[in-house]
């Protein structure tokens, strides 16, 4: 039997916030201390750079709807074609992945903008 997901502390989530050396990484922090309504994404988007994970386009299309919103907790890779107009959020995109979406109009924005646009976390997929 798998164990509950539990919420982060504010202690935990602090101490891993100030460990952020990049400026976009230190706004994102900053933003999702603030915002409660994203505390359950909290664990994910603060863990290590090391382990944010890549997904590559063809994931994105088989798990996500027309005008879904997708979060990737990491970087989004080209590997593959999107069919659908889809907004995804993530740390970073790569140059090819970008071409591709605009293809499709499909938007990519940084997690960041999507905190500042979204703030009630509402029709968030994760892909991961």
């Amino acid at each position: 039997m798998a164990k509950p997901s539990r919420q982060m502390s504010r202690t935990r989530f602090k101490v891993r916030a100030e460990r952020k050396l990049s400026p976009g990484m230190q706004e994102i922090m900053m933003l999702l201390r603030k915002n409660h309504a994203w505390a359950k994404h909290l664990k994910m988007l603060s863990m290590p750079a090391k382990m944010h994970v890549s997904v590559n386009l063809s994931e994105i299309d088989k798990m996500a709807s027309v005008g879904d919103t997708v979060l990737v907790p990491g970087k989004v890779l080209s590997l593959g074609e999107i069919a659908k107009k889809v907004r995804i959020c993530s740390f970073g995109i790569s140059k090819s992945a970008r071409e591709k979406l605009k293809k499709t109009k499909s938007q990519w924005v940084t997690i960041a903008e999507e905190i500042k646009a979204n703030p009630k976390a509402e029709g968030i997929k994760i892909a991961a």
